[in-house]
């Protein structure tokens, strides 16, 4: 059911076109005796006119056709969608052409949109059927290698897998979202506050009118910003490396790929001169202990010690051990109290973190999980803190062999009370609560800064 046919004297039909095109009336095709001599454009064969019950014009196929053809297997879908893309490419004022071939037969626009200057072109592409992402990619770059813009457009309920391999869409039909064809997919805003991309939605016909306007573009994400969250679902992650996005979404992205690079540009400067230093101080230690060895060794066997000499020490021995325990039991004394308060002392440590600055830090935790030691973690969807690790929130690994990955944000307060984090890979937001834990954990242990922002406000409740 092509929209186009060719005719013996008027050149190429345009069914959805008032004057089809060449200044010629639909009562000139239609129904007339004798019949006009008419032809498919994509495989010669002998076509007439004809309209659907909702008065969608179109032109049909003359029984006995051997073979196939490309625009006689379209569904009805396809039609109605290339005629509502010809629609809204003429509303914004361009022109538009529909079944375009191109000269050496390389491709076939679904609908070829012209400027009205003739400077630039644009085919739009109504893709039903299954396509490979290197087929999808080849068809692509033979309409750029003759000048040709292209946005592929997928109505199908899902997304297809090729939407961010090429400059594409997918779009709901108008009994899925009101009365007019609408973008779900692969229109996308940079939030500069959260660090990530987000979808938009939006009318399919505004939607064109910004492409020929040039108000969005095809920007691609940066290796950081690939993970998006689909819906309000946190623990539900889609990839996307394509966007149809507005140039100032395009600087944000790139402003904030350009502060996280300098914060980890600090803190691993940070963690180098922590290492200098801890370095030095081994040394000096090592050069201490060596000066002690050689001054005891240089120093004469003292002489037996006498019996009052051995009472006072023994004495001394006695009075340092009571100390010892004095201040071991100071020391539980203060636990206790601690722990008292505990659930007072984490709420006020998480109280500054909102949902959405926790949803940033647990996509940054599994996005480098995976980058640096391909391993998938698992964001829970109710995350939950746990006393036994001073109150930070464990990430456990997806998949048979369910492991501890790390814990997310213990309290420094509370550290002293969970002696077995010592032995965990501690993940935080940024410097500061980095140099936080650093203050009271031995130099041994794992901390990964993720270098995130760190002006947050709320609190996860």
């Amino acid at each position: 059911m092509p929209f186009t046919a060719l005719h013996p004297d008027a050149g190429r039909l345009d069914a959805t076109q008032p004057d089809l095109g060449c200044a010629m009336g639909w009562a000139q095709v239609y129904k007339v005796r004798p019949r006009v001599p008419l032809a498919c454009p994509g495989c010669g064969w002998a076509v007439h006119a004809k309209h659907s019950p909702q008065g969608v014009r179109f032109f049909c196929h003359d029984p006995g056709r051997d073979g196939t053809c490309e625009l006689g297997g379209e569904s009805w879908e396809h039609h109605m969608l290339k005629l509502e893309l010809a629609s809204a490419v003429r509303s914004a004022g361009w022109h538009a052409a529909l079944e375009v071939a191109g000269g050496d037969g390389a491709w076939r626009a679904d609908v070829m949109a012209s400027s009205p200057d003739g400077s630039r072109r644009i085919a739009w592409e109504a893709q039903l059927s299954p396509i490979t992402d290197r087929d999808i990619l080849a068809r692509t770059a033979r309409y750029a290698a003759e000048g040709i813009g292209v946005c592929w457009v997928s109505p199908d309920p899902q997304a297809p897998p090729w939407i961010d391999v090429v400059p594409a869409i997918q779009v709901s039909a108008p009994g899925q979202h009101g009365q007019c064809w609408r973008v779900v997919d692969g229109l996308g805003g940079f939030d500069a506050a959260a660090g990530t991309w987000e979808f938009k939605s939006q009318d399919l016909g505004r939607f064109v009118r910004w492409v020929l306007s040039g108000s969005v573009t095809p920007v691609a994400s940066l290796p950081h910003y690939t993970s998006v969250q689909r819906g309000s679902d946190l623990g539900r992650y889609v990839q996307r490396r394509l966007w149809w996005t507005s140039a100032q979404s395009e600087r944000a992205q790139n402003e904030h790929d350009r502060r996280r690079q300098e914060q980890a540009e600090r803190a691993d400067r940070a963690r180098r001169e922590a290492a200098d230093r801890r370095a030095a101080r081994q040394q000096q230690e090592f050069l201490r202990r060596q000066q002690l060895q050689r001054r005891r060794q240089s120093q004469p066997v003292p002489a037996p010690e006498d019996e009052e000499t051995r009472r006072a020490r023994a004495q001394e021995q006695r009075f340092l051990e009571q100390a010892w325990r004095r201040q071991r039991e100071q020391e539980a004394a203060k636990r206790e109290e601690l722990a008292g308060r505990a659930v007072e002392v984490a709420r006020a440590w998480w109280q500054d973190v909102q949902p959405r600055q926790l949803a940033e830090l647990f996509a940054a935790v599994a996005e480098r999980a995976w980058h640096d030691e391909e391993v998938r973690v698992e964001i829970p969807e109710r995350p939950q803190v746990s006393e036994s690790f001073a109150y930070g929130i464990p990430l456990f690994t997806t998949g048979r062999l369910r492991a501890l990955y790390g814990i997310v944000r213990p309290c420094p307060e509370l550290v002293c009370l969970s002696p077995q984090l010592e032995l965990q890979h501690i993940v935080v937001r940024d410097e500061q609560e980095a140099r936080q834990l650093a203050g009271v954990m031995s130099p041994r242990a794992r901390i990964t800064n993720l270098c995130l922002s760190s002006d947050v406000t709320g609190g996860p409740g």
